[in-house]
């Protein structure tokens, strides 16, 4: 009868291992999302269109190269971030359906305008 519950014991140890093992590759895959990097310099942006697949969490990359802080500013996503000069902002953002989405840098809005198209 002992001999029995061992047995068991680790029937479930291993089951549970192997769930975990099956758990992990997840993980990784939260790392593969796409990412819209967006570079912001002083009164410029260095990216106007970025193409992402909808219906998909994406990764907001918000690179300030510049001497000047940058706000990035995207209404229609719902995004509002200021950039301290050099600094990277992320924001892991929910699946959007097609469409394109205006942003800018709300400091600098007549040269910084691009686009985030997800189709």
């Amino acid at each position: 009868m002992r001999r029995r519950s061992m047995n068991a014991l680790m029937a479930q140890g291993c089951l549970a291992a192997s769930l975990l093992a099956l758990a992990l590759p997840s993980v990784h895959a939260a790392d593969e999302m796409p990412v819209a990097r967006i570079e912001f310099n002083d009164g410029a942006v260095n990216t106007r269109l970025v193409e992402l697949p909808a219906r998909t969490r994406f990764r907001l990359e918000m690179v300030n190269s510049g001497k000047t802080p940058a706000e990035f500013e995207a209404r229609s996503l719902g995004v509002e971030i200021v950039i301290p000069p050099g600094a990277t902002r992320t924001r892991t953002m929910p699946p959007k359906m097609a469409g394109k989405y205006p942003f800018f840098d709300d400091f600098h809005m007549e040269t910084t305008q691009g686009h985030i198209l997800i189709k």
